[in-house]
């Protein structure tokens, strides 16, 4: 992570932390074990895809960002914390994770941070709206994925930044199994997924700077839209 005050404040959780949060940030004693049973991954593993996935962040933003999925908050509230004068909007389809994610915002007493429900698959925002779109662990529960990485390159203005994380399969065995086995019949995870090498070519397809890193199951990466 780029700020050693947003690295605290994963760590910090503790026994604060919901299940979610626990597993995301690896925080808990329930999150370790999913982390380690499911992923494969220690606490060293976790911060290292989250370090990747947030890099793409300059630790001065001062410009418009959106981040989609939202989710609890857990991820970015810290981060937006040390970016005041930023412009930010969260979008989340789920009400429940939105609510969530703005008591985290009213904890960090965060004003620069507005929130909205709304669909990755028809964003509300003209085109070039935003310097930097933000996505964590998102992509791979989208249920029409075609339409998320479409929409998120079109609000990016050229020039912009778009980074975040999600889950490709191929890379371990253990992990894609519990994904087939438990999460997409709960509808956690939604098919089709990336591999490292299909995510990398449709990234260069859409921009024109790609840096892409994998850590264990999780693909992190920094992209840079063209500027025609």
């Amino acid at each position: 992570m780029p700020h050693e005050e947003i690295r605290q404040a994963y760590q910090s959780l503790g026994k604060e932390a919901n299940a979610y949060d626990g597993m995301i940030t690896c925080s808990t004693v329930f999150g370790r074990a999913v982390c380690r049973l499911v992923w494969d991954m220690g606490k060293a593993e976790n911060n290292r895809y989250l370090e990747l996935a947030l890099s793409g962040i300059p630790e001065n933003f001062s410009g418009k960002l959106l981040e989609v999925p939202v989710g609890t908050g857990v991820l970015t509230m810290p981060v937006y914390r040390t970016l005041p004068e930023a412009d930010v909007t969260c979008l989340d389809y789920s009400a429940e994770m939105m609510a969530t994610a703005q008591k985290q915002a009213g904890l960090f007493g965060l004003s620069n941070v507005r929130f909205l429900q709304g669909d990755v698959g028809s964003l509300p925002f003209e085109d070039g709206s935003f310097d930097l779109v933000l996505s964590l662990n998102g992509f791979h529960a989208f249920p029409d994925k075609e339409a998320a990485f479409r929409e998120t390159f079109r609000v990016l203005k050229p020039g912009g930044v778009f980074c975040g994380c999600f889950y490709i399969r191929g890379e371990t065995p253990r992990t894609d199994r519990w994904i087939r086995r438990f999460y997409e019949p709960r509808g956690f995870f939604t098919p089709p997924y990336e591999t490292a090498a299909s995510l990398r070519a449709r990234l260069a397809g859409l921009y024109a700077d790609v840096t892409l890193d994998t850590v264990r199951s999780m693909a992190a990466f920094t992209c840079r839209k063209g500027v025609i």
